[in-house]
Order: C-alpha cells, then structure tokens, then sequence
C-alpha cells in the first residue's frame, strides 16, 4: 500500500492569544456535540471513543496549547453538563487526553511539516498503547485497560482516517 506525505501549514499559539481561547472552544464545542450523537447509539462511547476526537485535531493543527485546553475542558465539562464520562473514568479519560497531545506535538516536531496519514495512526496507536498501560496501573484490570483497543477498535479507526482528513481540509 502507498501512502503521500504533504507539507502541511501547522500552527502554535500561545496562551496570551485570544485565538488560542477561541479554537479551543470551538474544539471543546465538537467534543461535546460529538459524544452526544454517539451516545444515540449502544455502547456507543465506548465503541466510537468521540470525546478524543477534536482534541487530535487541535492539538496537531494548532498545537499543544490549544490542544490541552481541548483535552483538560472537554471531558470536565462533558462530565459536569451530562455526567458522561462518568466521575470514575474521568482521571484516566485526562491522561489519554493529555497523551494525545504529547503525541500530536512528538509527531509535529519529528515529522515537521510533513503530513500522511500513517503520522496520525502514529499519534493514535502511541496514545491508546500507553494510555492503555496507564490504565492498566491505575485501574490493575487488564480488562478495562485494552477496552479502547477492543471494543473501541471503531473509534480508533475513525480517529485516524476521519483524524487525518480534517487536518488535511483545515490546511
């Protein structure tokens, strides 16, 4: 299978930019819209794995900074407005989340601007792998800890190719 890479326009904004606030937000808007669609659906947040979604894309698009807020405020105020996810996952949920975006920026910084789909798989594998292994300390179930690699198998799926074409079109 061949895969192109393209040189894409990448951004970092800092925290003293009103900008940054505003991506942000409008990530923060798409990973509580998203899981709510999937949760239309049995299992489906378990399956689609929605609330990491938007954090992949502000975090390699517009770097880190936009990319933790995205990655802190989403699952915080998923929980607070709808309880999803549940007060119990939340710790682990923030440590993907924040796994995300050092993946994202690793893959930025070691791929430059060079972008294909196979950096995004990158980003995804690498943050469920060690996420995963996290979870496995945090929780000591195996179980619930490869859940996102079995069960949630869709979403990682759709979060590297559906990942890789919002990146692509918002350059």
């Amino acid at each position: 299978m061949m895969t192109t890479t393209q040189s894409i326009k990448l951004y970092t904004f800092g925290y003293k930019e009103l900008r940054t606030y505003l991506f942000a937000a409008l990530f923060v808007v798409g990973n509580i819209l998203l899981p709510q669609l999937c949760h239309l659906l049995p299992q489906g947040g378990l399956t689609w794995l929605p609330i990491y979604f938007f954090t992949l894309v502000a975090a390699y698009k517009y770097g880190w900074k936009v990319g933790l807020l995205t990655a802190v405020a989403s699952p915080v105020i998923n929980n607070l407005l709808f309880g999803m996810p549940g007060a119990a996952m939340l710790p682990i949920i923030l440590v993907k989340s924040a796994l995300i975006v050092a993946a994202a920026t690793v893959a930025t910084k070691v791929f430059k601007q060079y972008f294909g789909i196979l950096t995004v798989a990158a980003v995804v594998v690498a943050y469920q792998l060690v996420g995963s292994l996290i979870e496995w300390g945090m929780t000591a179930s195996l179980t619930a800890a490869v859940q996102d690699l079995t069960i949630g198998l869709p979403g990682i799926l759709l979060q590297i190719v559906a990942g890789y074409l919002v990146i692509k079109k918002l350059s």
